[in-house]
């Protein structure tokens, strides 16, 4: 079964209100063109209201790039639930990835309550996971993955994974300039699936997988052409409006 193909743009803590519509408003005159792959964007929180009304009347989708575990409204300062990001209009709430693992307390068991409070708010949850240069070279890809997905399942059960997308980040390779080879993704893609196919074949089958990790236009169409790869989480290039748009265009023709 061929899956079709998901690129979403996760800007960061980068851009500025005006460079914000500048660069929805290239995107959105470049990627008409594209329509066998479903495009994204991710904006830091400030700037949902504004990307909202640039993308309403477009098929760009809107998600975040977190969500508060929290469900309801509640003495949470700081954090933004699933409720209101719906209200922005977002489809896709990113969850667990690599910086907030690493920088924010993001343990997989929080992990696992974020992805089961998107999905309680409507939202679609795209569940980063990956391993460490060092935890790669000392062999331990699998079982991290294993580690983090099994967290998941777990908590939500295979079924949740029918509403789901899973983004595997090599930590080694993002924003590093660093790239998989297509082999390197390909077998931890492949893996993945495996994992899931293991609780439910159905599912592992229509799960779209993409890749994170420093991808750019000169190697998209050759990681989207893996058997495994539905995509990517694009970090620095989706900041260029040029560069986003020849990795959607890879996706559109894998």
């Amino acid at each position: 079964m061929s899956r079709r193909k998901l690129v979403a743009g996760n800007w960061k803590m980068h851009a500025s209100k005006e460079g914000s519509s500048t660069l929805v408003q290239d995107m959105l005159s470049s990627i008409k063109a594209f329509d066998r792959v479903d495009v994204a964007v991710c904006p830091p929180y400030p700037y949902l209201a504004q990307v909202q009304a640039l993308v309403s009347e477009s098929r760009l989708a809107l998600g975040s790039q977190d969500i508060c575990e929290k469900t309801g409204q509640g003495a949470f300062t700081g954090e933004v639930s699933g409720q209101m990001l719906v209200e922005f209009g977002c489809k896709y709430a990113i969850v667990g990835h690599s910086e907030r693992r690493q920088f924010f307390g993001d343990n997989d068991d929080r992990v696992a309550a974020k992805f089961l409070a998107a999905q309680a708010a409507g939202l679609t949850p795209i569940l980063c996971v990956g391993e460490s240069l060092a935890e790669r070279e000392a062999g331990q890809m699998e079982a991290v993955l294993e580690r983090q997905l099994k967290a998941v399942l777990a908590a939500a059960g295979v079924k949740a994974f029918g509403q789901a997308v899973v983004a595997y980040e090599p930590v080694w390779a993002i924003g590093t300039g660093r790239t998989a080879t297509p082999e390197q993704a390909q077998s931890a893609h492949a893996y993945l699936r495996q994992l899931i196919a293991a609780e439910d074949a159905i599912i592992a089958r229509d799960l779209r997988i993409l890749y994170g990790g420093s991808v750019k236009p000169d190697n998209a169409a050759t990681l989207f052409a893996c058997a495994d790869v539905d995509g990517g989480l694009i970090g620095g290039a989706s900041l260029d409006a040029a560069q986003f748009t020849a990795i959607c265009a890879a996706g559109h023709g894998a």
